[in-house]
Formats: C-alpha cells, sequence, structure tokens
C-alpha cells in the first residue's frame, strides 16, 4: 500500500484572515460515509485547498486532481495549453462558497474517480490564537490509492474481512494486514498540515 503521507510544498505564510470557512468534506458513494470538518482562510485558493484535502482525506497527492462549480471546472493549468480550465492558483476558496450550504466538487484522481462534496457548513471570524488550516473532526479511515474507486474500495474491504475471500490474501499482501476502515487520526492530521502552513 503507498505510504499515506503528502510532502508538503513550500508556502506562504499562514493566512490572517478575517474570515474563516468550515467546510465538510465528504467522499461521495462511500458507505458507510468518509468525511473531514476543516476550517480554513477564506482567502486560501484551491490550490492550497487541494494540499489541505489531501493532508484532512488521507490521500497521498500522486493524481491529477481538479474542483467543479455551476458547471466550471479549476484545475492546474496545462502546459499544452489544451485543458481551459480556471486555475485554481487564482481562485480562493471564499470567492466560489459564500452561503451556508453551498457545495463544490473535488475530483482526486480521473482514473479512480474519487469525487468528493465540500460543503459550505459555516462563516465565522478567525479566533485570535488558532491558526489555520486545520481539520477538527472527522470518520472513517481514507481509501488506499488505486484500489479501483469506491467499487473496488467496497470489494477490497470484502476480500480483507473475509479467510474464505479468493482474493483475501493477495488484498492483504497489497493494502497491509493492518488496514482498519474505522481508524482516523485528527492528531496526525493536524500535525501534517501545521508543516502546510
Amino acid at each position: 500500500m503507498p505510504k499515506r503521507s503528502v510532502a508538503p510544498r513550500a508556502r506562504k505564510p499562514a493566512s490572517r484572515a478575517a474570515s474563516v470557512l468550515r467546510l465538510k468534506v465528504t467522499l461521495l458513494e462511500a458507505h458507510p460515509p468518509i468525511w473531514r470538518r476543516v476550517e480554513v482562510p477564506a482567502d486560501m485558493t484551491l490550490d492550497e485547498l487541494h494540499d489541505v484535502l489531501q493532508v484532512a482525506m488521507g490521500w497521498t497527492d500522486s493524481h491529477l486532481h481538479d474542483f467543479e462549480k455551476a458547471g466550471i471546472r479549476y484545475a492546474a493549468p496545462d502546459p499544452d495549453g489544451y485543458d481551459k480550465a480556471e486555475d485554481t492558483a487564482e481562485v480562493t476558496i471564499g470567492a466560489l462558497l459564500k452561503r451556508r450550504k453551498e457545495k463544490l466538487t473535488y475530483q482526486y484522481d480521473s482514473g479512480d474517480s474519487w469525487y468528493h462534496e465540500v460543503m459550505l457548513e459555516e462563516v465565522a471570524p478567525a479566533e485570535a490564537g488558532v491558526t489555520y488550516p486545520r481539520c477538527i473532526d472527522g470518520q472513517r479511515a481514507c481509501p488506499p490509492e488505486d484500489v479501483g474507486g469506491v467499487h473496488g474500495y467496497e470489494n477490497f474491504l470484502a476480500a480483507i474481512a473475509n479467510p474464505e475471500h479468493e482474493d483475501h490474501e493477495e488484498m492483504l499482501e497489497w493494502g497491509g494486514d493492518d488496514f482498519d476502515a474505522e481508524a482516523f487520526d485528527l492528531e496526525r492530521v493536524n500535525r501534517t498540515l501545521k508543516r502546510l502552513r
């Protein structure tokens, strides 16, 4: 199983934005739900939000990603100029999500097609002494990379849970025999988020 860490990129200093957005990020079609609740500065770019989502969810930043809202796609610039998406480095999350329950979609890995709903729960003033971004809650482990999307993940869980399953040994070897679908380590996520600041 790939290592579950995202190498932090060099970042501008932590934002001192007056407004903070509380976002609930849910991996779509996963049952039971896999989700995280994060707080980010309203002036954070989508490019920076991608880094936060990678850490909070537990992905390894090994694949392409994009965002979509109201039929407009946001992605990293295509060096060949074929992809005409809006540049994630030029758009802030606060410009796209302004009202409670407003949403956008974040897709990670177009092969496995991990779609996440990013919903604005609250806009609030930044708390004195608190550095953002931070994760404040979540449930369940991130699926392993390259497992084949939501349906592949369901098959993976079925195989590792059943010693009689034809793929049991292979999936244990591939995914690690210590994989716990119910695990979520909030402290570890926040330690890694601190390195993004």
